[in-house]
């Protein structure tokens, strides 16, 4: 079986967006990875299949670089509301249902998208490090630079830590400058360093402001990921609990291609 497919990044993160709407691609496991491969597949950071909801515009289901269900992707639902644009299931307004729950997405006049996100709330403070579920769980870790860590090393050893490694958690490393925030991600169901993490800038951002002690209800950051910037906007209603979170940045389409299945994996293969 043969099935189109779009290719597109947010900031450098990048993903297989497929039109699932007939209900024709398999969910497995090894095809997605093999498909996610960049070696042997077409290469992506992750899968993400556009299908029908009766309430809403689509719904985003969004897989992981090793083939298994994820969790919110920020970057990906960018290019989720850019896909369905070009689909012509939206204008330039969309709300959507993802896995945790009803996001909007409006896209702009460049085709930069601001994509709503979740409230956040139950933050973890630990050793110089802040813990909390942007729609991803993230680990966040203030450093003086970021230039010179050894991101896969030092993020593989927190998410396999005993704390986080039945599921699993998102590392970022974060340093704060003039020019705003500069944040290197390790993630989860990819388990390499990422050029960008949408989830991932949210959570870097609230952190920002409860270590800089911020007291301004409506807050705005920009954050520096090596592959582009995202504006992330938040209304901080105490120290525990942030909403109207934003985040704003591109969404692009690569090519375009046909995904043939035969070749990727064996459909008989559990």
């Amino acid at each position: 079986m043969q099935i189109p497919f779009e290719k597109y990044h947010g900031t450098g993160n990048d993903f297989i967006l497929v039109d699932n709407r007939s209900n024709i691609f398999p969910k497995q496991q090894k095809v997605i990875a093999n498909c996610c491969h960049r070696k042997n597949g077409i290469g992506a950071d992750g899968l993400i299949l556009i299908e029908n909801h009766l309430d809403y515009d689509f719904e985003m289901l969004y897989y992981n670089a090793d083939g298994n269900m994820g969790s919110m992707c920020g970057n990906g639902g960018r290019c989720a509301a850019i896909f369905s644009h070009d689909l012509r299931l939206i204008r330039h307004t969309t709300r959507f249902m993802a896995f945790d729950g009803v996001h909007t997405a409006h896209i702009n006049k460049d085709n930069s998208v601001k994509l709503s996100m979740v409230s956040v709330g139950e933050i973890e403070l630990q050793e110089n490090a802040y813990v909390m579920n942007t729609g991803s769980p993230h680990y966040v870790a203030f450093k003086d630079s970021i230039n010179h860590i050894n991101v896969i090393e030092e993020g593989r050893k927190i998410r396999n830590n005993e704390a986080y490694s039945e599921n699993g958690i998102n590392v970022n490393f974060v340093s704060i400058d003039t020019t705003g925030l500069n944040i290197r991600t390790y993630e989860r169901g990819v388990e390499e360093e990422t050029l960008s993490c949408g989830t991932g800038t949210v959570a870097a951002a609230i952190a920002a402001s409860l270590k800089l002690n911020c007291r301004d209800q409506n807050q705005e950051y920009l954050v520096h990921a090596l592959g582009g910037d995202i504006k992330v906007y938040f209304t901080k209603e105490s120290s525990t609990f942030f909403n109207n979170i934003f985040i704003e940045g591109p969404a692009q389409k690569v090519f375009s291609g046909i995904i043939n299945l035969e070749s990727i994996m064996p459909l008989n293969e559990d």
